[in-house]
């Protein structure tokens, strides 16, 4: 009964209308009033405060000159990208298209004034008129119609919303009648991983977490103080299921599911360095953000990370090594220990902190850019253990040039003689 009250106080989002904000106390959940009357809490990320009629869209960008929207495009570089900004001349706008229609690896930027018509519909070819821009827009996102590309991706300076912290206002303790299984996704350290769907219409991901694996009492108050972390490069942990056995994590769930995976079969064919370097900065700043928070992740690796439709990387089972029951995982000399990706100081003294995160960042970085190869593949974890304290290093990808290759032997830097002393 109690998870069934909880429900009744989220209020359901429909996309282009509008709320009234009544309560703000809560900087994740705001309690709100739709057209209709209904009251009820919605995720603070998901809305915007309407001042015009096209500040709603995440396409328009106020108050952005001509070079703005070039620089902008031109970071992104993706094939029509677009975005619509304020004309120059007042009151007109203009619709930034970014195109590659001659092959060329970074593409050129047209702009296109959309014109009023004596009627006052709104145009960008003549013979295509509309009412409203946000109604030309939707007809050249599919129909290029005079201009050298249709409209294909959104570019924006807003920042992009991430995923709502938890399913529902105050809720953390979820109830599995709640939660379908679609199918298994995989078998992590912690059990079973599925894709479901959570009151049969959010897509979730369910880590079935088998018994023994997991020091669960300490696990579930932190997972608390986990909901509250928001970034969008981490996957957002929305609640937990402990009533029953085994307890279920329920997770934002990533179409593209892990990036060794993706790194080995979704990138083998034409990965571009635009590409390799997106993912790490993707990671880098996940990392950041939970560093800021005084997190340490102990675990950074391609399989703890995921990618979502768009190719953005987040960053996965932050903190989750530390409820780890399994003696062999926390032994130097075990299989289970991440040997591969720790530093000097882990492996000789158990000591973790930021500094064997960001180690453990410099091996990501060169397991996405040799596409998923084992770190030190001719090497057993005895003898990296013996090896890598006496300064052994992993070599330059062929995809890295100098530059990437410097910034990955940055990160790995011994500091285990100072943490032993």
């Amino acid at each position: 009964m109690c998870c069934f009250r909880k429900r009744l106080h989220v209020l359901y989002l429909l996309m282009n209308e509008e709320y009234t904000i009544l309560e703000m106390s809560d900087s994740n959940w705001w309690r709100a009033r739709d057209k209709f009357g209904t009251e009820g809490y919605i995720p603070s990320n998901y809305v915007v405060e309407a001042k015009n009629e096209l500040e709603r869209f995440e396409w328009y960008c106020k108050n952005m000159n001509r070079s703005q929207a070039e620089e902008l495009l031109k970071s992104e570089n993706k094939d029509g990208g677009f975005l619509v900004r304020d004309s120059s001349k007042a009151g007109k706008y203009t619709v930034s298209l970014l195109t590659k229609s001659g092959g060329e690896a970074c593409g050129s930027c047209r702009h296109y004034n959309i014109c009023t018509s004596v009627q006052g519909q709104f145009y960008l070819a003549e013979k295509h008129n509309f009412n409203t821009i946000p109604e030309l827009i939707n007809y050249h996102q599919h129909n290029a119609a005079g201009m050298v590309s249709r409209l294909k991706y959104i570019v924006s300076n807003r920042t992009r919303p991430p995923s709502t912290a938890g399913l529902g206002y105050g809720v953390w303790e979820m109830d599995p009648l709640d939660l379908t299984f679609i199918k298994d996704l995989g078998t992590g350290q912690f059990g079973m991983v599925k894709h479901g769907k959570w009151l049969g219409q959010h897509d979730v991901a369910i880590k079935m977490i088998k018994e023994g694996s997991m020091s669960e009492d300490d696990f579930i108050e932190e997972a608390k103080i986990m909901m509250k972390l928001r970034h969008e490069n981490l996957v957002q942990l929305y609640g937990v299921c402990t009533k029953q056995r085994p307890i279920y994590i329920v997770t934002e769930f990533l179409s593209n599911g892990c990036l060794l995976t993706y790194l080995k079969e979704g990138l083998r064919q034409h990965p571009t360095a635009i590409q390799l370097l997106e993912m790490c900065k993707d990671v880098s700043e996940g990392m950041a953000f939970l560093e800021s928070k005084q997190y340490i992740h102990r675990d950074l690796a391609a399989r703890n990370c995921l990618v979502d439709t768009n190719g953005t990387v987040k960053v996965t089972d932050f903190g989750l090594s530390r409820y780890v029951l399994d003696d062999e995982y926390t032994s130097s000399a075990g299989s289970k220990f991440p040997v591969r990706w720790s530093p000097p100081e882990v492996l000789l003294y158990c000591k973790f902190s930021s500094k064997s995160d960001i180690w453990a960042y410099g091996v990501l970085m060169w397991e996405i850019y040799t596409l998923g190869k084992l770190p030190y593949e001719r090497l057993n974890n005895t003898e990296i253990v013996d090896q890598v304290p006496r300064g052994l290093r992993l070599y330059r990808p062929q995809l890295a040039n100098e530059k990437v290759y410097s910034i990955m032997t940055s990160c790995w830097i011994d500091v285990s003689k100072k943490c032993c002393n």
